[in-house]
């Protein structure tokens, strides 16, 4: 371990603990020039209305267009504070907003003490000379459009949307899944900080170099102090002093700079990979014998590389940790609210909890929201999620004037400075589907942009993109990846599947088929996907019971998308039958979207070495909402997630129909190989045993490999509507690795019987166990109860006389006869 300090010579004099005072715990008050509230929370002005009874729920059938006029309006919050002598006498007295959103003029005591114009960026400013015993403190926020209509005025880029023209979430202004909630307010933690002598600005442990038998780490301490003077420096790795020492700092910022080397280290690993192990260094400074600051951050080491290695085909591309491929399995993520400001520790962490539990180990941050909070990157570190972190650029053209460039790279700077020593974070990306919108979708046409428009708003695009953004991940990150645009080239190309990541949305877009999902594929598949409604019990959270009907005019509200009840009710047609009734509609969309992001995760696994990533649209909600989620605005799990858990797990059996061949698939994301035991057999819907086989197999670590191949003749003396092949895969004991089930016609056209099925609980901690049998096949059988809790497997297939248990985690007492059923079963039957 090697100490450097950059150092100039004087003395502090006296020194205390710093104090910090939280800015939005005053008593604010709310006004425009239509609306004076007293006593409410900054953080937004929708909520703040809402508390006060202003404004009704703004997800509440269709209060959202009755709401429009909210964004339209400028803001002013404003309080008055008194503080201590103690606070007072300190020598420095910063205000901090981490987050305003966005356009804010601050005044304290009646004196301008800046303005923003980035609800991405950080603000502070000395205002000790400002403040006094009795303060005033006022914050005029103004309307987002006024400045959008200015800037579009001006005529100087002509961008295709107008939230180019601002840095403020660009969700806020209605997105395909999303509402139309332009707000604002103090949407981050705000405060006033007091210290002397000195302050810890940052705290950078930086990863040079990362084996498995040793991490060589440069601890970067960036010191703040008021004047010149001596400090004592501690540094702690999970507890443990590794110095101590005097040191001089001049006025103004000082790097302390040390080096850590870790013989063999404990390595940070994605979920399904290892533990993702955390280190914890500690810094304290201390002047005059009292501390002045400390800092604890938490920090995993690993090795990341993004491989891109030319091959016969095109150019891979995929994630390599600690020296190991990973086949990354995850989904997108969008903010989980319209209003940022209210979601909850729990909800994060519930997010992320089931991120986990689906056996993802990679979510991509999407470019059109923001830059999550601290806690979001802690839960990720902590669980061994691997991140893909967009900067906020999403689906647009952007400026390219100096002062948005400066803007822009200031935010850059700030964002990849607070979040680097997050060991989750694996790539930043600079923006969402910009370099395929600008050469595919026909912006140049649709807006008439001449060769001197086009060429102004390129160019800006790769200052942007290929200039200032790389340039601050090279000099902030100890060098994770950065890559200029997602996807790399438009899905429409067929050089798009060879190279890169892909955005494949063919199906749905496109309208082809679901079967596309197996031939469209791509060495990253960084998006797809496929709506699907939420559970009844959401629908029931925004609607009164005469909403409740197909397309009627509130469900209208809640499905964003141009064409969403068409497409869905299109691919519907062609795989499953069509119900008229809502909640029978409701769960077939549920299955409708399963079966096809289903089909495309096995597909892209099976893919493996050649396709590497699986990332589909979308995890959360921002609201409820008919949408691509796996996950509902309230934490429920639709039938999606379920699928999703089944083929993001470690080991699968998948089927692929070939021609003749019907292949059955093995593919083992363990890093250890291994014997096992694939076996199948074909059934009818009443259970006869047909035909079956079965054969010890060499499981390779991290492979995809055909485990039988068996031709379809087999199926000629059988009514293909009316059997199924069930295939198991186990270990050496006989235990369940992976089973899945394998049909051989469309469900609209299987011949299901009426299953009777057997519902029994038993009380154990936490909840029941369900014990399900049926005398048939039950098939996408779904659990349902009035009762609050979780079902940890749902919309399975129940095979016939073989028993199945559930445990449904929940306070509440039940019964058996409080548990509902529904089966594609009872669908066709009705049919």
């Amino acid at each position: 371990m090697k100490v450097r300090l950059i150092v100039v010579f004087l003395l502090f004099i006296s020194g205390i603990n710093a104090q910090t005072i939280d800015v939005k715990a005053f008593k604010w008050n709310l006004l425009s020039d239509t609306v004076s509230v007293k006593n409410i929370n900054p953080s937004d002005v929708y909520m703040a209305l809402l508390s006060k009874r202003v404004v009704d729920n703004p997800f509440y059938r269709g209060n959202e267009d009755s709401l429009q006029w909210v964004g339209h309006h400028d803001w002013t919050f404003d309080t008055e504070f008194s503080l201590a002598d103690s606070i007072l006498h300190k020598e420095n007295i910063e205000m901090v907003f981490d987050g305003l959103d966005t356009y804010a003029s601050v005044f304290l005591n009646d004196s301008l003490v800046f303005q923003t114009d980035n609800m991405f960026r950080r603000w502070t400013t000395e205002v000790k000379p400002l403040l006094k015993r009795q303060n005033s403190l006022k914050i005029v926020f103004r309307s987002p459009y006024k400045v959008i209509s200015e800037k579009r005025d001006e005529g100087l880029w002509p961008i295709p949307y107008d939230y180019g023209y601002v840095r403020k979430a660009a969700y806020q202004f209605g997105w395909d899944w999303g509402p139309t909630f332009v707000t604002c307010g103090i949407w981050k933690p705000a405060y006033l900080h007091a210290w002397n002598h000195v302050k810890i600005n940052d705290f950078f442990v930086k990863q040079n170099r990362v084996t498995p038998l040793l991490g060589e780490l440069e601890l970067s301490l960036s010191l703040e102090a008021s004047q010149r003077g001596k400090v004592t420096v501690q540094v702690y790795r999970d507890s443990v002093l590794l110095r101590e020492e005097s040191v001089i700092l001049h006025e103004g910022v000082n790097q302390y700079l040390m080096y850590d080397n870790i013989v063999a280290p404990e390595l940070w690993w994605p979920n399904g990979m290892g533990e993702p192990h955390l280190y914890h260094y500690k810094a304290v400074v201390r002047a005059e014998n009292k501390t002045s600051d400390s800092i604890i951050i938490a920090t995993g080491l690993r090795n990341i590389e993004v491989v891109q290695r030319t091959d016969s085909v095109g150019k891979s591309f995929y994630f390599k940790v600690n020296g190991v491929p990973v086949f990354a399995k995850g989904a997108n993520y969008i903010p989980p609210d319209n209003f940022l400001p209210r979601v909850t520790d729990g909800k994060y962490q519930q997010i992320i909890a089931d991120a986990k539990d689906a056996n993802m180990n990679m979510i991509r941050v999407w470019g059109g929201g923001t830059y999550e909070k601290d806690l979001f990157y802690k839960l990720c570190d902590k669980n061994g999620i691997m991140v893909w972190q967009d900067f906020m650029f999403a689906g647009n053209m952007y400026p390219g004037d100096l002062a948005f460039m400066a803007n822009i790279k200031q935010e850059a700077e700030e964002s990849v400075i607070r979040l680097r020593n997050h060991p989750s974070i694996v790539l930043w990306c600079g923006n969402n589907e910009i370099d395929e919108a600008w050469h595919n979708w026909g912006w140049q046409k649709q807006y008439g942009y001449s060769k001197k428009d086009s060429a102004k708003l390129w160019n800006a695009y790769l200052e942007i993109f290929e200039n200032v953004l790389p340039a601050v991940v090279e000099k902030y990150t100890s060098g994770t990846f950065y890559w200029p645009s997602s996807p790399s080239i438009g899905w429409g190309r067929q050089e798009a599947y060879k190279q890169g990541d892909v955005h494949y949305w063919g199906v749905w877009w496109g309208r082809a088929p679901f079967e596309n999902y197996e031939k469209k594929i791509g060495r990253f598949m960084s998006e797809y996907g496929f709506q699907g409604m939420p559970e009844m019990k959401t629908i029931e959270e925004f609607t009164l019971p005469e909403d409740r009907r197909l397309e009627s005019k509130v469900l209208n509200v809640h499905q964003k998308h141009p064409f969403g009840w068409e497409a869905i009710r299109e691919y519907m047609e062609r795989d499953y039958p069509v119900p008229e009734d809502l909640e029978d509609y409701d769960y077939v969309s549920q299955l409708l979207q399963s079966e096809g992001v289903g089909m495309a995760i096995e597909a892209h696994r099976r893919a493996k070495p050649y396709c590497m990533g699986t990332l589909y649209w979308q995890l959360n909600d921002c609201w409820p909402v008919v949408s691509w989620s796996s996950v509902d605005y309230y934490g429920r799990w639709k039938a999606l997630h379920y699928t999703v858990r089944r083929a993001y797990a470690p080991a699968i059996v998948s089927f692929d129909e070939k021609g003749d061949s019907i292949e059955i698939w093995v593919v083992n994301d363990n890093l250890k190989s291994g014997k096992a035991k694939l076996s199948w057999k074909l059934m009818n819907f009443s259970g006869a045993l047909l035909k079956e086989a079965d054969r010890q197999i060499a499981m390779k670590a991290n492979f995809s490999q055909i485990g039988f191949a068996i031709h379809n003749r087999l199926l000629t003396k059988y009514d293909s509507s009316s059997v199924f092949i069930h295939a198991r895969l186990t270990d050496s004991n006989d235990s369940l690795l992976a089973e899945t089930n394998h049909f051989f016609a469309k469900p609209k056209n299987l011949k299901l019987m009426n299953p009777d099925i057997s519902v029994n609980l038993k009380k154990v901690t936490g909840g029941y166990l369900l014990f399900l049998k049926s005398n048939v096949l039950a098939k996408d059988v779904q659990l349902s109860t009035a009762a609050n809790g979780f079902f940890e497997d749902n919309c399975f297939d129940l095979l016939p006389n073989e028993e199945k248990r559930v445990f449904f985690k929940t306070g509440a007492k039940l019964s058996s006869a409080d548990v509902q059923l529904k089966t594609l079963n009872e669908i066709l039957r009705a049919k």
